[in-house]
């Protein structure tokens, strides 16, 4: 239940309907947006908001969403009802473009998609791609009747056309004999009267040549013959063009009769298009005002971060003005499971307290209306199933109410109605009348809203009532924070203690005579104006503990992300560990395996040869440099280690090698540590030591070079100046352009060019977006505007040497 009717024009939620049936494409969807109601169904409400959010993200990720060609076909299509009746040309051309948009959305929602709940909507919609392909059979692009509609049409138009030439062959030759007698001018030509060419002459002619007089000119001066010789062509003229107009209506009705069968169907898929068209309206709404999807909770009803007034925020976003945003909570009591809490709000007028109270009204209406609000992700949100209002001032005289007696009719009427879910909103609870019986009369009302369990937002300026809030659970005091020292407001929320009014404060920034302030002081009392102090007090010590509180939250957030960061390294640094290890042990059971075969290779030369002298000392000599090699030893027998490390690497520079697994033979030009750099051709890489072997001994002899083994290929060798990404999705065409631009760099290509057309421009900013983190991007640009203009960006690359 919504209470009172004027509910959105008492919120403002009347022109958030208005900006947002502005976005609409078509009728379909503006009556959509006025069909928006409130509900409580929480599985509506979260099936709303979650194909609102799928469509943002659309809007930001695709460029490809079909948006052309939303039409209201339903009058034409309530005509193909009525037997005997048919579509006109344009009716029917309407249909064929909307429903090719329709089936286009369709195959747009693919079901493995990234959108779940815009493709359930999709599901099961029929878009008559055969309807259209038929269409198109009867109709050319510009939506007229095409010549091959039918064998007749097409005999029909023949003939007029040869006709029509005959016609216009004979009065060529007529006008050009008038010509050359000076009876019209020589640049004059034949003109259409009624359907009918003629031959425009001067009246004093008008005898020279045989025909019929039709019409003259405003001015007298001119008049339209039609000669004899054509007068009869000119009948046939019309008699085929009635003919043609016949055979059309007779092609068009044979359609329609053929498509009425279709028309539940056709119907269905409109009513399709009339929901997308609604939903793209919400979601660009959303994105003016920066509504997100928040967390639905209804154990947390209310918990809203940075929640802001979407008009107010609009307004101020056209004067370059910025709108304090609100931290508004309401969460259930642990001694009251099941029942609501009230937040009672006081502090000073021109404080924030009506715009709190709209905000809450207009926010929970437009979430429970299946709309988006401006809070952050992180706010959780619930579901209410009625909400009431009671703000501003609603005197009649036509019923003869006072503000006060209409306030007092909305208190009889949610007391009467409100219960454990339902939401309450009242501004200036208890004003209008005498303070002490209004304070009275409202406090007993507070007692009852609780006592039902009631959600709601009441703000006051009565110490009673706060007093109230303090000593009873379920409701919880809150202030509106002011600037003592600026005396300004502060427009900011802060619940748990109550808000002064500042009224000495107001008085004395406004000029009013300290003798007054005394005065008034010294009639309520010192405890009264202490009692304002201390609740000053407070407001400014909860706000320093507060911010010191922000203050320890963020620290304590960036210790948790060094923490997480350092984890992460650990755990890499011990990957990394156990595959250098496993590496290791496995290099090291090769070696092992190696020296064991060796060993056993020798001992069995040995055997073989005996124990021959010579034989022998070779066999040794020879086991004794394999074991140089396996430790890495490079100098001879003669020689002596240098004093500094050795170098224990298989490799050197101008050793032959290859890549494992490849044949391409390349030279080792350079070399630091592990890391070698290797030229196969005229392509450079560098590798690991494990990444290579040695090929035919580790140097190339004196007829053989790198060039005399197969040639390396890279797929460099294919690169492209330009890429065209045209039709990708966001994510493909991201990824694309990044291996793009890292090939252009390895090729040093310096310029290069990246299609990505014009659309809605999202695809062509995000392209933009990484292009200005690469580090190999110099600049980019737009095309020359006759090479392709915005749908083209150029990138100039660092060349290096």
């Amino acid at each position: 239940m919504i209470y009172p009717e004027i509910f959105e024009q008492k919120t403002g939620f009347d022109k958030i309907r208005q900006l947002i049936k502005n976005h609409c494409l078509s009728p379909l969807g503006e009556e959509k947006v006025v069909e928006m109601t409130f509900s409580s169904d929480f599985i509506l409400i979260r099936e709303q908001l979650y194909r609102t959010h799928e469509f943002i993200r659309i809007i930001q990720e695709e460029d490809a969403f079909p948006a052309d060609y939303f039409f209201d076909v339903r009058d034409a299509l309530q005509k193909v009802g009525i037997e005997g009746a048919y579509l006109t040309e344009k009716e029917l051309f309407d249909i064929c473009r909307s429903l090719e948009t329709i089936n286009k959305i369709v195959r747009f929602f693919k079901p493995d998609g990234n959108y779940p709940y815009l493709q359930e909507l999709a599901s099961g919609v029929v878009s008559f791609p055969q309807l259209t392909k038929q269409i198109d059979m009867i109709l050319d692009k510009f939506g007229k009747i095409r010549d091959n509609a039918s064998p007749a049409l097409a005999d029909i138009r023949r003939q007029l056309i040869q006709t029509a030439n005959g016609i216009s062959k004979t009065l060529q030759r007529i006008l050009r004999t008038a010509q050359s007698e000076n009876l019209v001018d020589k640049d004059v030509a034949p003109a259409m009267r009624d359907g009918r060419l003629m031959i425009p002459i001067s009246p004093a002619f008008k005898r020279k040549i045989n025909g019929i007089v039709h019409d003259e000119s405003s001015s007298g001066k001119t008049v339209f013959i039609e000669p004899a010789e054509v007068v009869e062509a000119n009948n046939k003229i019309r008699e085929l063009e009635s003919n043609e107009k016949r055979e059309i209506i007779r092609i068009l009705t044979a359609f329609t009769n053929q498509i009425r069968p279709e028309i539940p169907e056709i119907r269905n898929a409109y009513r399709f298009l009339a929901e997308i068209d609604f939903i793209r309206a919400k979601a660009l709404f959303a994105l003016n005002i920066n509504a997100v999807l928040p967390d639905l909770d209804n154990v947390c009803r209310m918990d809203w971060i940075r929640a802001v007034h979407p008009l107010l925020y609009l307004s101020h976003k056209k004067q370059n003005k910025s709108v304090v945003p609100l931290e508004i909570t309401l969460k259930q009591h642990s001694d009251r499971n099941g029942t609501g809490v009230i937040l009672l709000v006081s502090g000073p007028n021109a404080g924030g307290k009506s715009v709190l109270l709209k905000t809450v009204g207009l926010l929970q209406y437009m979430l429970q209306s299946g709309l988006l609000i401006p809070v952050e992700e992180r706010s959780k949100t619930g579901v209410f199933t009625d909400i009431f209002i009671d703000i501003g001032d609603e005197q009649s005289i036509e019923n003869d109410l006072s503000t006060y007696s209409s306030h007092l009719l909305n208190m009889k009427f949610m007391l009467k109605n409100a219960g454990p879910e339902s939401l309450i909103l009242i501004d200036e609870f208890g004003g209008g009348t005498e303070p002490n019986i209004g304070g009275a009369i409202a406090e007993a009302l507070l007692h009852r809203f609780n006592e039902k369990g009631c959600w709601g937002v009441i703000t006051t300026h009565y110490h009673n009532l706060k007093i109230y809030a303090d000593s009873h659970a379920g409701v919880i005091n809150g202030a509106m924070l002011y600037d003592r020292h600026l005396m300004q407001p502060l427009f900011q929320l802060s619940t748990g203690q109550p808000g002064s009014s500042f009224a000495v404060e107001i008085a004395r920034k406004i000029g009013l005579s300290e003798d007054v302030i005394a005065e008034a002081s010294e009639k309520v009392g010192r405890d009264y104006i202490n009692m304002d102090k201390y609740l000053q007090d407070i407001v400014r010590d909860k706000r320093y503990w507060e911010s010191k509180r922000q203050q320890i939250r963020k620290q304590e957030k960036q210790l948790e992300e060094l923490s997480e960061h350092y984890r992460l390294d650990l755990e890499k640094l011990e990957s990394q560990k156990k595959e250098w290890l496993s590496k290791a042990k496995a290099e090291a059971e090769h070696l092992l395996a190696e020296a064991n075969a060796k060993i056993e290779n020798t001992i069995r030369q040995i055997k073989e040869v005996q124990a021959e002298k010579e034989k022998t000392k070779t066999i040794r000599k020879e086991f004794e440099t394999y074991k140089k090699g396996v430790r890495g030893e490079r100098f001879t027998e003669n020689e002596s280690p240098a004093p500094c490390p050795v170098n224990r690497s298989p490799f050197a520079v101008g050793d032959a090698v290859r890549i494992k697994g490849q044949q391409t033979v390349g030279t080792i030009i350079e070399m630091k540590d592990d890391l070698f750099v290797a030229a196969f051709g005229t392509i450079k890489t560098v590798v690991k030591a494990g990444q290579i072997e040695k090929v035919n001994g580790g140097r190339f002899s004196v007829n053989e070079s790198p060039e005399s083994y197969p040639a390396y290929h890279s797929p460099l060798a294919d690169f492209q100046m330009e890429i065209d990404i045209r039709g990708m999705r966001a994510n493909e065409a991201l990824q694309a352009v990044i291996h793009y631009i890292d090939n252009a760099v390895q090729c040093n290509a310096g310029r290069v060019r990246i299609l990505h057309g014009t659309g809605t421009g999202a695809l062509r900013q995000i392209i933009r977006d990484y292009l200005k983190t690469a580090p190999d991007v110099r600049r980019f640009y737009d095309e020359h505007v006759q090479l392709g203009g915005a749908g083209i960006t150029v990138v100039e690359t660092t060349i290096h040497g």
